[in-house]
């Protein structure tokens, strides 16, 4: 298949127009008619991915966070990102982000709430047509939040998370936004979530939460988000049989000590 036929499939499950107004998705690096007979799916194009992507003969990687995000003035090996782009550019392999286009219309916050097992799942922040970010919901059984932190590791394959608030607490409505998870905060109070679960929660952040009645369990940015990778995986298989789909799993970039 060609990168553009990729593409297509891709913005047939995530259109662009979708994305945030500040986001940067689509097609980053590359040639739209590049032949394209084996994919990399990471959620960043860390110089880990681009390197196994270049010495592993990868036509394309597909990621979920957009390795060029701000403005680029120059694009020469004074920096990472530069460098990664004309290390991907000279071996002549695509990269393609799909952010917060996934995170609405996609299935980010959707695959995870069904993870979850939540019920009567709504958007937990309308952005565009009655899609948006996260998503609310009741839980198959109510338990305490230390419970609920317990299967969110089992279900996300975590080692440890950080709550905020009474771990005791017994919780039914929760909302679930991979990522981060700080903007959200006053809407899930708002519509009456007893627990967020989402990542990037700050000491304040979480003192806010709890005053207006939120307990938090923070699984970490990456540790919700990597489920984009099975995800993509899976959904390309359905249209793409001829095509070498490999996720590479790069981790939490941090531990507890």
């Amino acid at each position: 298949m060609l990168c553009r036929d990729i593409v297509a499939v891709l913005e047939r499950q995530s259109p662009v127009e979708y994305a945030m107004s500040w986001d940067n998705v689509g097609l980053l690096v590359g040639r739209h008619d590049k032949e394209v007979k084996k994919i990399l799916i990471a959620v960043d194009a860390t110089c880990e991915v681009c390197d196994k992507a270049i010495n592993e003969g990868y036509d394309m990687i597909i990621t979920h966070h957009p390795m060029i995000f701000g403005k680029l003035s120059r694009v020469n090996d004074d920096s990472v990102v530069g460098r990664k782009i004309l290390g991907l550019a000279e071996a002549s392999i695509c990269c393609y982000a799909m952010h917060t286009n996934f995170d609405t219309k996609g299935g980010m916050a959707k695959e995870a709430a069904r993870m979850l097992g939540m019920k009567n799942r709504e958007v937990l922040e309308e952005s565009h047509d009655g899609e948006g970010i996260g998503q609310t919901g009741i839980l198959d059984r109510g338990m305490s939040v230390y419970d609920l932190a317990q299967r969110v590791k089992d279900v996300f394959g975590l080692e440890q998370v950080m709550l905020f608030g009474d771990r005791d607490r017994f919780v039914e409505k929760i909302a679930v936004c991979p990522g981060s998870g700080k903007s959200v905060i006053e809407c899930a109070a708002g519509k009456g979530v007893q627990c967020l679960i989402t990542g990037d929660i700050g000491h304040h952040e979480g003192i806010d939460a709890i005053e207006m009645g939120l307990t938090v369990i923070d699984a970490t940015h990456y540790g919700i988000e990597k489920i984009f990778m099975n995800y993509i995986k899976n959904y390309l298989e359905d249209f793409c049989p001829d095509t070498v789909l490999d996720v590479f799993d790069t981790g939490i970039p941090f531990e507890v000590v």
